[in-house]
């Protein structure tokens, strides 16, 4: 089979990797044609040619605007490509990652293997594993046609990457799309406002945590998890539940967070830190704020918003003790939004000066908030570099 893939991103390197060296590869960094280190063909994008390949694999972020998406005949994600053993998918618009780490870690002992958007790609993983766990980003939805979960665990939807899929409803329809491939037996765990979607799966609807652990019989006063991660608890032990009747609140207990979500810390002065640069759209950054609604809040905001309108997002902190230190490349956006509503901003537009600006009033009443309601990419080079900065310049203070 000769493969044409789009983009050379972790997951087509991997299909490249395992396909060689039988694979056209197209992308926009590409100045002149070459080999990669397996013997496929590297090519820039006016190479392209329908014709060389059986089939066109975009990497999930390739944007359907451009114009290889236009001329592909063949086109399939990596979902469609490949034959899955028993699936679980997990998507929604915040706690994809968090709600995946917590289903395989409860899971490994049954050979669950997790991959998809967390980062490790269909192409590496074990087809004869038990059970596959993919954390599934829109983009990904976007191109899916054909595969369907046999579990479809959807955390709410909010708007995200509007820049990439044009409008919230076209990112929403991506979001709820695999709900009418899914056959009999299957099962959706979605907010409720989706149960009425025409699906063979059997659609269980919940409004937010309580509601769910209701519905899924799961005694939530022995979860230590707080608030916004356990939505993602709940959903993990509901799909156990559905899988092996099975609930193990020791066991989730044990399920330490990544870094980078609501990290908290504390500076040489014994003040309040927090690192959730993972929050970078809107509604993970008002589940950062609702934690410390009862403080005094000095909160980095900006980089790349994806083209979200942040009405709703300031409407929100008008009842919040809210100080803003505005960084990235929509700085005057945030600015004149603050102005707007009436909360004091600081134009810092890079993290270093936001962060010797928030020093000079933080107290130990107060808390200093990476959640910066935004990508990291016009600035970073990964939301991770981000936070890892932002911790080290507060730990350099004195």
């Amino acid at each position: 089979m000769k493969i044409s893939l789009f983009g050379y991103g972790v997951t087509t390197k991997a299909i490249a990797k395992r396909f060689a060296p039988n694979c056209f590869i197209y992308d926009d960094k590409f100045k002149e044609n070459s080999q990669d280190e397996f013997g496929n063909k590297l090519l820039t994008c006016n190479e392209y040619d329908l014709r060389v390949s059986d089939v066109d694999i975009p990497s999930p972020g390739f944007p359907p605007n451009h114009k290889l998406i236009k001329k592909a005949k063949r086109l399939t994600s990596e979902y469609d490509f490949f034959d899955m053993p028993a699936s679980v998918w997990i998507s929604g618009t915040n706690g994809k990652t968090t709600t995946t780490q917590m289903l395989k870690h409860l899971l490994a002992s049954r050979g669950a293997v997790e991959g998809g958007n967390i980062g490790n790609p269909l192409a590496n993983l074990d087809k004869n594993a038990s059970l596959w766990i993919l954390e599934t980003s829109s983009f990904t939805l976007h191109y899916t046609n054909r595969a369907a979960p046999d579990i479809y665990l959807l955390l709410p939807i909010r708007p995200d990457h509007i820049s990439w899929h044009g409008s919230f409803e076209e990112y929403e329809r991506a979001k709820v799309k695999p709900l009418s491939r899914m056959v009999e037996g299957s099962v959706a765990i979605v907010p409720k406002e989706y149960v009425s979607i025409e699906s063979n799966a059997m659609l269980i609807g919940y409004e937010n945590s309580m509601d769910l652990a209701e519905v899924m019989g799961i005694a939530t006063d022995k979860i230590n998890i707080k608030e916004p991660f356990l939505l993602d608890a709940l959903l993990a032990l509901s799909a156990t539940k559905i899988l092996f009747d099975e609930i193990d609140i020791e066991k989730i207990n044990n399920f330490k967070i990544d870094k980078h979500k609501l990290e908290e810390f504390y500076d040489k002065r014994g003040r309040l830190w927090v690192n959730d640069t993972k929050g970078t759209n809107v509604d993970a950054t008002i589940e950062a704020l609702k934690r410390y609604k009862d403080k005094k809040i000095l909160i980095v905001l900006g980089g790349d918003d994806k083209g979200v309108d942040l009405t709703r997002f300031f409407e929100f902190m008008k009842t919040y003790d809210v100080e803003i230190f505005a960084i990235g490349s929509n700085v005057q956006k945030i600015m004149s939004f603050s102005k707007s509503i009436g909360k004091i901003a600081h134009e810092c537009k890079t993290l270093d000066v936001a962060v010797c600006e928030m020093d000079k009033l933080m107290d130990k009443n107060s808390v200093g908030l990476l959640s910066p309601a935004a990508a990291s990419l016009d600035q970073f080079s990964s939301y991770i570099e981000r936070g890892e900065l932002f911790i080290s310049l507060v730990k350099a203070l004195h």
